[in-house]
């Protein structure tokens, strides 16, 4: 498959950061959240930059039946690299331990959804994988890239009392309601190739750059082979 550009959306959000450089010149010093990369229907990726001053709601996102019999859709499965986090910076992925749906439901309307939450560090470098039906949030202080399906079917379980809805009935009825292991070890691929995540739906992988590489209607694997100059620098 050729090598192909990702179109741009900026969008600013309340839990955004206008510290977005240098992945995105920000003169205004709107709160930015999101910048999508949008690829197309023949290649269903969304790749995100997320830059967070403040929690993200506690969300989980439908597998590819439930969003397309719901949302004619396809589902969201997804996996985070983080590019920074400031001291401190945690996410959320999954549960301490596996609860019903009832309790989830209860948990959510009353708060509680946050002790019972799996928290864990977010350092730059590390990379998490979160399956569709998977329990998240990220927390304030990050810059995150997503790798994801190209969908936007999100279904809120708690927004820490943001003026926004709630979608109970759906989140109950797709979420895993148990621990998930979401930390992946990056695997050496040997030349420089790192493998972060891999899944039907996509394959991350994050490449060590010496000096320039010539992208024109080269396969990456083509354009890796034309890599002649080294100078440190990582891609993803």
């Amino acid at each position: 498959m050729p090598i192909s550009k990702l179109s741009i959306k900026v969008l600013d959000k309340v839990w955004g950061s206008p510290h977005t450089e240098p992945w995105h010149k920000n003169e205004t010093g709107a709160k930015v959240g999101e910048i999508w990369f949008g690829a197309s229907d023949q290649i269903p990726l969304l790749v995100k930059l997320l830059f967070t001053s403040d929690n993200l709601s506690v969300q989980v996102h439908p597998r590819d039946e439930y969003a397309k019999k719901h949302h004619n859709s396809f589902g969201k499965t997804e996996m985070w690299y983080i590019l920074r986090a400031d001291p401190g910076a945690k996410i959320a992925i999954g549960l301490k331990e596996t609860i019903s749906p009832e309790r989830l439901r209860e948990a959510s309307l009353s708060g509680e959804i946050m002790d019972l939450l799996e928290w864990v560090p977010a350092h730059t470098g590390d990379t998490f994988f979160t399956p569709a039906g998977t329990i998240h949030a990220l927390g304030g202080g990050l810059v995150v890239c997503e790798v994801q399906q190209l969908s936007d079917v999100t279904y809120r379980l708690y927004d820490y009392g943001r003026p926004r809805e709630l979608h109970l009935d759906d989140s109950v009825a797709v979420a895993d309601c148990c621990p998930c292991d979401a930390s992946r070890a990056p695997v050496d691929l040997g030349g420089g190739m790192e493998l972060l995540a891999e899944c039907e739906y996509f394959r991350t992988e994050r490449w060590t750059v010496d000096g320039s590489l010539a992208c024109a209607n080269l396969t990456w694997r083509e354009r890796w082979r034309c890599s002649t100059t080294r100078s440190p620098g990582t891609g993803l």
